[in-house]
């Protein structure tokens, strides 16, 4: 299993439009991939999921990734979260 922290920096946090961009990042992936936040976890690849965490800008979320593409997975994610301006 991979992991890796973010500090979310966007003023709104992890709204809509970047959720529904994360979890079709994440859905490219076979890997079983989890966002946790506030010692809550979700599936990543589900929009609900993502959205019932209300991440607010200055949150620290972590991303854990399990299975074959594990790495690949991780790659991604951290490049969509830079990409869609969420973190620094």
């Amino acid at each position: 299993m991979e992991q890796k922290s973010y500090l979310i920096t966007d003023e709104t946090g992890i709204h809509a439009r970047p959720a529904t961009i994360l979890v079709q990042t994440a859905s490219k992936f076979d890997s079983d991939i989890q966002l946790e936040y506030n010692a809550k976890k979700v599936n990543l690849k589900s929009i609900m999921g993502v959205m019932s965490l209300g991440v607010g800008k200055d949150s620290e979320v972590t991303v854990y990734a399990e299975g074959k593409d594990e790495a690949e997975a991780l790659e991604a994610i951290t490049e969509t979260l830079s990409k869609e301006g969420l973190t620094e």
